[in-house]
């Protein structure tokens, strides 16, 4: 997932605010972004996701049912939790190589995830670069390999440095 949602969800206008939310988890929110902001087939979509597709379809249904109940009996929609890996925030730590991914932006990085240390840089997306969603970088040595559809590049290594791959046109470039 790119990016949460910039907001905590939604709430109906003229109802009190005592009925039980419905929780939308924010892979169930990058579902329906995908599939019905952006017109991804769900192949396309879960490939985007590193899901299978049948995996995927469970996911995007599930989001649309709870979409209607929320709608149907006027509840709130909150958005939280699930099982994502946001793909933005990246920082490398220059004590210990470490590159880490921080999601909670509200607070700001001071320190690595794994040494502690102070001496980190954050990495940004160069916005000129062209998205390749069907290859894995490495952000060490740049090696790329070539995507496996319902594996995410995360879970992927890099076969000359063993370093983490990420997902190519999430590489980060120093700004």
């Amino acid at each position: 997932m790119n990016n949460p949602p910039h907001f905590k969800g939604f709430s109906p206008i003229g109802l009190s605010e005592e009925n039980h939310p419905v929780i939308i988890n924010f892979e169930e929110y990058e579902a329906i972004r995908l599939s019905d902001f952006e017109f991804h087939s769900h192949v396309k979509a879960a490939q985007i996701m590193g899901v299978s597709r049948p995996t995927y379809t469970r996911i995007y249904e599930s989001a649309r049912r709870k979409v209607a109940k929320a709608f149907v009996q006027g509840r709130t929609i909150v958005f939280e939790g699930g099982k994502v890996y946001f793909d933005s925030e990246w920082y490398s730590c220059n004590s210990c190589g470490c590159w880490f991914n921080h999601t909670e932006r509200e607070l700001n990085m001071e320190h690595c995830t794994l040494c502690g240390s102070t001496d980190i840089e954050q990495f940004f997306d160069n916005s000129d670069q062209v998205v390749n969603e069907d290859r894995c970088v490495c952000p060490t040595c740049g090696n790329e390999i070539v995507h496996l559809p319902g594996t995410p590049c995360k879970n992927q290594i890099c076969p000359n440095c063993n370093g983490q791959m990420i997902q190519k046109g999430v590489y980060l470039t120093r700004e």
